[in-house]
C-alpha cells in the first residue's frame, strides 16, 4: 500500500513570530491569489523561488512601507540559497511551481521541517526548572 504524499498547505510566518498552517488548493482550483492577498494583506505580491520545491510570496511594496523585517522568513531564504537582502511583512511558503505553472502546496513534511527551522531561529527563552522547595 503506497502512500500519497498531499501538497495542499501552506505556512504563513508573521513578522512578530507567530506562524499558521493553512489549507492550499489544489492545483487548478482558483482562488490561490485571493489566500496570498489575504495573508500578506496586499494586493501585490511576488514570488520568490527559493528552490524547485518551495516559494516565498511576499507584499512587494512592504519595504517602502517600513513593515517590520520577517527575521525567520529572511534567514530560511539564506539557509537555501545566498542571501541578499532582508525581506519585510509577513511571507507565505508554498511549494514550487508544477509543469504547467500552478503553484504547488507543501506536504506535511515540508511544513513541519519549515516550522522547525522557524522555531529553531526565534529569539525565545525558555524558563528553566522551578527549584519545588521555594514553592
Amino acid at each position: 500500500m503506497t502512500t500519497e504524499l498531499k501538497n495542499n498547505h501552506a505556512l504563513i510566518l508573521r513578522t512578530n513570530g507567530e506562524f499558521e498552517i493553512i489549507d492550499w488548493p489544489a492545483c487548478g482550483d482558483r482562488g490561490h491569489l485571493e489566500i496570498l492577498y489575504r495573508a500578506t494583506d496586499s494586493r501585490a505580491v511576488d514570488g520568490i523561488d527559493i528552490s524547485p520545491t518551495l516559494t516565498m510570496w511576499l507584499n512587494n511594496s512592504a519595504p517602502n512601507a517600513n513593515a517590520p523585517v520577517n527575521r525567520t522568513a529572511s534567514i530560511l531564504y539564506a539557509l537555501h540559497r545566498e542571501p541578499h537582502q532582508l525581506y519585510h511583512g509577513t511571507t507565505v511558503f508554498t511549494g514550487g511551481a508544477d509543469p504547467q505553472g500552478e503553484t504547488r502546496g507543501l506536504t506535511k513534511d515540508e511544513v513541519a521541517s519549515l516550522v522547525e527551522m522557524h522555531l529553531t531561529f526565534l529569539p525565545v527563552t525558555v524558563p528553566g526548572m522551578r527549584d519545588r522547595r521555594s514553592s
